[in-house]
């Protein structure tokens, strides 16, 4: 997906496929800076070695969001084991080679404490029931899983995922995407306006890209407005 001097691409953190496009297109279109869906921790923990999350971390983002993190972490984890790909593999890829070809590397993202704050704060009685339920149906339900881990799901089935989450789930839908797109979307503004003669990589979840040039284009609508 382009948009002016900005070329987007929806990635699947465990997918195989994700790696092999990120490596493609840097390759390809040689841009100039490579923007990541990511903040300063996570980026550290990436480059470095991946730490666990730690009780401590509780006071800073609440218990909500810290256990979020905890079982996302391994639910990941498990999955990227499952296909052969460690999560944020794509990214890694992208910050090797953008270190390799000396290229700038932006981190688009909202710092992860904010969001796992917003998440303790926001995660809903209703939807804690509703997680329970999945969780338990969820062995019943595995014929309807209908995409190959190793690439990136369909738009089709990216949106279908979208909306059973935002029907859900809308106050985790809130934190998680909306929020988040709305801070990624105007950094990747900022980002084009400071350099409007260089090519901008934009390398995000898949989940966030269809939203992202709209609300890119507001951002400039906006700034032409005042």
């Amino acid at each position: 997906m382009k948009y002016k001097n900005l070329i987007l691409i929806g990635t699947s953190h465990i997918a195989k496929q994700s790696i092999e496009d990120v490596k493609k297109v840097i390759l390809e279109k040689n841009p100039h800076i490579i923007a990541l869906e990511l903040d300063k921790r996570r980026f550290s923990a990436l480059v470095h070695k991946r730490k666990q999350p730690k009780l401590v971390d509780i006071k800073r983002v609440g218990l909500k969001g810290f256990l979020f993190q905890l079982i996302g972490a391994w639910v990941e984890a498990r999955l990227g084991k499952y296909v052969g790909v460690k999560p944020g593999s794509e990214m890694l890829m992208a910050t090797k080679l953008a270190k390799a070809k000396k290229k700038k590397i932006a981190l688009v993202d909202q710092d992860i404490e904010i969001t796992l704050r917003r998440f303790s704060q926001e995660f809903s009685f209703k939807e804690k029931i509703n997680f329970l339920i999945d969780i338990l149906t969820a062995p019943f339900k595995r014929k309807k899983i209908a995409f190959d881990l190793t690439k990136v799901p369909s738009k089709a089935t990216i949106k279908k995922l979208m909306n059973d989450v935002k029907k859900r789930y809308p106050n985790v839908y809130k934190v998680l995407v909306k929020e988040r797109n709305d801070v990624m979307a105007r950094n990747f503004y900022n980002i084009m306006k400071e350099n409007p003669k260089k090519l901008i990589l934009g390398i995000i979840g898949a989940g966030h890209e269809e939203e992202m040039i709209d609300l890119i284009k507001k951002n400039y609508l906006k700034k032409q407005k005042h």
